[in-house]
């Protein structure tokens, strides 16, 4: 393109640099959109939004969540596989930045066990526990979440009654 513009004619001039304006202005915005953020499972990043940042809105909550936290500081947390987007926005609506979110699979030490089409998942740091883990069996699912919530309740109450 370049080299057109340059060759005498100099009546495309003008439309060969709002051509070349237009792809680097496509190429340098795409950048940002393409922006990606890895998070794993159950696992939390921190990033920090524009100053002028008011409004957030996520493609998929069930895939990721954002916390907005005082200065900007922002909770990224993976729920469930997968990818989705997240934009951010300034009080006139005007986009600051968009971000891609791609969800991937824990990185702790686990173990899975297929029993026939059956999948079980287990935390192996060091012992191996069972592991609350989209995709398993949804019996071996339903038992290994009814243990953390008795679990987890049994704390809350403790904790209660300690004040």
């Amino acid at each position: 393109m370049t080299a057109l513009c340059v060759r005498h004619l100099r009546a495309l001039a003008p439309l060969c640099l709002l051509a070349m304006a237009l792809v680097l202005g496509a190429t340098s915005s795409r950048a940002v959109a393409d922006e990606l953020i890895v998070v794993h499972l159950d696992e939390a990043r921190i990033i920090k939004l524009p100053d002028r940042a008011t409004t957030v809105v996520i493609g998929n909550p069930l895939i990721a969540d954002i916390s907005v936290q005082a200065g900007g500081v922002t909770v990224v947390t993976g729920k469930s596989f997968g990818a989705t987007n997240f934009v951010v926005m300034d009080k006139a609506g005007a986009i600051l930045t968009e971000h891609a979110v791609q969800v991937e699979g824990p990185i702790d030490q686990t173990v899975v066990m297929y029993r026939g089409v059956n999948r079980e998942t287990y935390s192996c740091m060091p012992d191996c526990a069972p592991r609350i883990t989209l995709g398993d069996d949804t019996k071996f699912f339903t038992e290994a979440m009814a243990q953390v919530s008795a679990r987890n309740a049994q704390s809350l109450a403790a904790g209660a009654g300690a004040h």
